[in-house]
C-alpha cells in the first residue's frame, strides 16, 4: 500500500506525521503507528477500500456540512466555518438576553461565509437561509488577577486537600479542614488556595487514589466532602458507630485509603438511610434541595451513578472485572436493556451515589463561599486533569466523546528516554466539533462550578496531544491536533461567566507559539523556581514572565527543603531511579551555591550558604525570592511554607513510594501559626508589596 496515501490521510485527520523532539531533532512517525492511530480514530486504512472510505469521510460528501457551534472573538469579524456559503444571506441573531438583531452575511475572499463583528460575549443563536447554529462569542482574554485586584500582586497556597488534618478525623482530609485552612490563610492575607484535582475516582476501589487518573472529571470525589456541611455535626454524631476495623490512627503519617474510605462510606450509607427516613419520606426542605440537584444533574448524573453501582457489582464479583470493557457485552452499553433493568431494580444503590455527589457539591460550594467570605479575592483554584481513566465512568457513559483506542502520554525526551504512557484517554477532536464542544464545556464548567480559578493540567493538550495506540511503546505515538482557536475562546468565555482566572500548566518542552497563544488569551503559565535559569545561573525574579504564576515548586517536583538537603536524590537512589547519584550530588552542590547567589543578588538572603541540612533559612529565602517576581499571583506549595522535605508525588513510581498518601503534621486550623511559618509568610508578604 502506498505510504504516501496513508500519510496524507493522517494529515487530513489532524495527525502530525513529523515532529521535533526535545533535542530539536526532526522525527518521522512510522507508517504502522499512523495506521494504528487512524484506525483508533475511526479511519481504517488497511485496504484500498478502507482508504477511499476514510478519505471520503474526511473530505467528501460524508463529512458533516455544518458545525452546531461556531466560536468567535468579540470585536472581530466572524467566519462561519463549514457553513454552506450562499453569496449573500440575510440572517438574524438572537442574543442570550433575548434581543434580536438582523445580520448580513457575505462570502469572504477565501470562499467562506462571514459576518460582521458583534460586541456582546455569550452563547447566541444565529439563523440564516434555513440554518441555525450557536455562536459562542468570547472576550479577547480570560479574567485576570488584575481584573480582580488591580495593581496588586497576590499570593496563595497550593494544597493537597486529602493531606489536611483536623480534630475528629484520622483519615482523609476534607472540606471542613479546607475551610479551616482557608480562614487561617486569609488571616495571613492569602487570596487563593490551589487544589490538586478533586474529580471522581473509584469508590468501589479506593486503592485507585491518584487525583490525576479520575473516573470522571464531571463529578467530585465524595471522600473529600464533609457531610456535616449539609446535615450538621450533631446529626452525624448520632449516626457514628464503633469501627470494627480497628482504632482510628489520628497520628498516622500516611493515609490508608482503603481503610479510610470504608469507614467514611459506612457512615455515609447510614446517613443516607437516615435521610430517606427523616427527609425524603417527609418532603422536607432538605429533601427538595436534593431532588432539585438530582433533576438539574440530568442524564449525566444518573449515568455516573449507574456506573458507580455497576462498577461495585462487577469489581466485587467472584471473578473481579475492574474495567467496564471486560464486562459482558450488554453491560458495556449504558443504553442496553440489561443496564436499564438493573437500574430499575437497584434504586437505593443508585440514589445513594447521587446522594454522595450532592453532599460533595454542597461541601465544595461551602468551602469556596467561606474562603471568599474570609477575605480571599480568588478563593479556591481547581485543577483540571488532562484526561480520565479509560475504565471509568465517563468512558463508559460517553463512549463517543473519547479516544478509547489511544492513551495520552509524552514522546521520548530528556526525562524519559522511552517516553511516557499515562494510561489516560481524552476527548476526540472530531467528536468535540460535531457535538458543539459539549463534553469540553461540561468538563470546564464542572471545574469552575465552585472555584475562583482553574489550573489546566498539561495545557498544551488544547493544541495537541501525544497519543499512543494500546499496547504500543510511547515512542510509537504521534501528535494529534486539537481545534486550539475554538478551545481558547471557550475557555475565555467560561472564565468571564464564572469570573475565574485560568492557569495553564506549561512546564517542559512547549512550543513558543503555544505560550504566545496562552498569553494572548490571558491564560497564565507557570514559572517554577527550579526551571528559571540559564547557562550562567538562576534568573532574577525580575526576569520571570510578568503574566505567569510564580511558584517555588509543584507536587511532582522536590520541595525546597528536599532539594536543598538532597533528600530527593537519596529517595530516587533508594528506588533505583538514579544512574549516577554521586554525579547528581556534585551537580546539586554547585546548584545550591548558584541558587544562594541568586537569592543574595535579589536581597532575599544574606551571608554564606547554609549547609545541606539547614533547610529552614533556605525556605525563608525561597519564598521571599519567588515573591519578588512581577507575576500577579504567586502560589506556594504548603510543603514549602511548612519547610517539609517530602514531595506529594514522585513521578515514575506507583506502589514503591507513598504518592498521594502523606499527611500534614498539624491540624489545618493551626498549621500556619507556628513561629517559623509566621516568619516565612511575613517575608513572602513583604516581597509581594
Amino acid at each position: 500500500m502506498n505510504d504516501a496515501v496513508v500519510r496524507e490521510l493522517a494529515r487530513l485527520a489532524g495527525i502530525a506525521t513529523d515532529w521535533v523532539d526535545a533535542l530539536d531533532q526532526p522525527r518521522r512517525v512510522e507508517i504502522a503507528s499512523l495506521r494504528a492511530i487512524l484506525s483508533a480514530l475511526g479511519f481504517p486504512c488497511d485496504t484500498a477500500a478502507d482508504l477511499a472510505e476514510s478519505r471520503a469521510r474526511l473530505t467528501g460528501a460524508n463529512k458533516p456540512t455544518q458545525r452546531p457551534l461556531i466560536t468567535a472573538t468579540v470585536g472581530h469579524p466572524i467566519t462561519l466555518t463549514d457553513v454552506p456559503a450562499d453569496r449573500f444571506a440575510a440572517g438574524e441573531i438572537i442574543f442570550e438576553d433575548g434581543q434580536h438583531a438582523d445580520v448580513k452575511l457575505q462570502v469572504s475572499a477565501n470562499g467562506t461565509l462571514a459576518m460582521p463583528a458583534i460586541d456582546r460575549p455569550g452563547y447566541h443563536r444565529l439563523h440564516f437561509a434555513g440554518h441555525e447554529l450557536t455562536l459562542a462569542a468570547a472576550p479577547r482574554q480570560c479574567v485576570s488577577v488584575g481584573d480582580i485586584a488591580p495593581g496588586e500582586r497576590l499570593w496563595g497556597l497550593a494544597v493537597q486537600l486529602y493531606a489536611l488534618r483536623r480534630e475528629g478525623i484520622g483519615g482523609i482530609g476534607d472540606t471542613t479542614a479546607l475551610r479551616a485552612l482557608a480562614a487561617s490563610a486569609a488571616q495571613n492575607r492569602a487570596d487563593a488556595i490551589a487544589l490538586s484535582p478533586v474529580h471522581s475516582l473509584f469508590p468501589a476501589d479506593p486503592s485507585k487514589f491518584s487525583p490525576y487518573s479520575p473516573s470522571s472529571r464531571l463529578f467530585l470525589n465524595p471522600l473529600l466532602a464533609d457531610p456535616a456541611d449539609v446535615f450538621g455535626a450533631a446529626r452525624l454524631a448520632q449516626l457514628s458507630a464503633p469501627d470494627s476495623s480497628g482504632p482510628d490512627r489520628k497520628d498516622a503519617k500516611l493515609i490508608d485509603w482503603p481503610q479510610a474510605a470504608r469507614r467514611k462510606f459506612d457512615l455515609l450509607s447510614r446517613l443516607y438511610d437516615d435521610f430517606v427516613a427523616k427527609d425524603l419520606q417527609h418532603d422536607t426542605a432538605l429533601a427538595r434541595t436534593f431532588r432539585a440537584f438530582t433533576e438539574n444533574g440530568g442524564g449525566l448524573l444518573r449515568q455516573h451513578a449507574v456506573f458507580e453501582a455497576l462498577h461495585a457489582k462487577w469489581f466485587g464479583a467472584e471473578t473481579p472485572l475492574w474495567n467496564w470493557r471486560d464486562w459482558p457485552a450488554d453491560w458495556r452499553d449504558p443504553g442496553s436493556e440489561a443496564v436499564a433493568r438493573y437500574a430499575a431494580g437497584e434504586r437505593r444503590t443508585i440514589e445513594f451515589q447521587i446522594f454522595l455527589q450532592w453532599i460533595a457539591d454542597r461541601s465544595f460550594a461551602a468551602a469556596q463561599a467561606d474562603a471568599r467570605h474570609a477575605g480571599m479575592r480568588i478563593g479556591l483554584i481547581s485543577d483540571l486533569a488532562i484526561g480520565m481513566d479509560r475504565g471509568g465512568s465517563h468512558a463508559w457513559a460517553r463512549q463517543n466523546d473519547l479516544l478509547l483506542g489511544l492513551n495520552i502520554g509524552a514522546p521520548p525526551d530528556a526525562l524519559s528516554a522511552r517516553g511516557q504512557d499515562w494510561g489516560l484517554t481524552g476527548f476526540s477532536p472530531q467528536a468535540l466539533v460535531e457535538s458543539g464542544f459539549e463534553p469540553f464545556l461540561a468538563t470546564l464548567r464542572a471545574a469552575l462550578r465552585h472555584a475562583g480559578g482553574v489550573r489546566i493540567d498539561h495545557a498544551m493538550g488544547l493544541m495537541r496531544l501525544w497519543l499512543i495506540p494500546h499496547g504500543a511503546s510511547p515512542a510509537d505515538g504521534a501528535y494529534l491536533t486539537y481545534p486550539l482557536d475554538d478551545l481558547l475562546r471557550l475557555v475565555a468565555l467560561e472564565s468571564h461567566r464564572h469570573r475565574a482566572i485560568v492557569i495553564g500548566e506549561d512546564l517542559g518542552t512547549v512550543p513558543p507559539e503555544f505560550r504566545h497563544r496562552m498569553a494572548e488569551t490571558g491564560i497564565s503559565g507557570m514559572d517554577v523556581l527550579w526551571f528559571q535559569r540559564n547557562k550562567t545561573g538562576y534568573l532574577p525574579p525580575s526576569k520571570w514572565r510578568p503574566g505567569a504564576v510564580a511558584m517555588t515548586s509543584t507536587h511532582d517536583l522536590p520541595t525546597v527543603a528536599g532539594w536543598w538537603s538532597g533528600a530527593d536524590i537519596a529517595t530516587r537512589e533508594k528506588l533505583g531511579l538514579v544512574s549516577d547519584a554521586s554525579a547528581e550530588r556534585r551537580e546539586r552542590a554547585a546548584n545550591r551555591r548558584a541558587l544562594w547567589t541568586a537569592f543574595k543578588k535579589a536581597k532575599a538572603a544574606a551571608g554564606t550558604p547554609p549547609g545541606p541540612e539547614e533547610t529552614d533559612p533556605v525556605a525563608d529565602s525561597a519564598l521571599r525570592f519567588v515573591g519578588k517576581a512581577a507575576a500577579p499571583l504567586a502560589l506556594i506549595p504548603l510543603e514549602d511554607v511548612l519547610g517539609l522535605r517530602d514531595q506529594p508525588n514522585l513521578p515514575g513510581t506507583i506502589d514503591e513510594h507513598p504518592n498521594w498518601r502523606r499527611r500534614y503534621g498539624e491540624p489545618a486550623q493551626r498549621m500556619l501559626d507556628k513561629p517559623d511559618v509566621q516568619q516565612r509568610l511575613k517575608g513572602l508578604r513583604e516581597s509581594r508589596r
